[in-house]
């Protein structure tokens, strides 16, 4: 008799990291989590004019992603960013 695979609850479920507007801080987040060996996703999205305000009058938001599992890891790695960079993101709590 086979025994079915149980499947972590976690697959596929990716959460979102942080934000920012900077181009320089979203490179270095990513070469700190790409050195963690940590997988991640980023897309740039365009902000809408009537909302630019609340993101200071930029045009495009970056927005990092990653599994769940890989959360607390994440938040590890970016400790080990610049301050001034760090500032410059919008870290997502779950």
């Amino acid at each position: 008799m086979k025994r079915k695979m149980k499947v972590d609850r976690n697959v596929n479920k990716d959460v979102e990291l942080c934000r920012t507007t900077n181009h320089y801080a979203s490179r270095k987040t990513a070469e700190a989590l790409m050195e963690s060996s940590i997988p991640f996703t980023s897309c740039w999205k365009r902000i809408p004019f009537f909302k630019r305000e609340e993101y200071h009058g930029a045009s495009e938001v970056c927005i990092i992603s990653i599994n769940r599992n890989e959360y607390s890891r994440a938040r590890r790695s970016l400790t080990a960013l610049d301050v001034r960079h760090r500032q410059r993101l919008l870290l997502n709590v779950i």
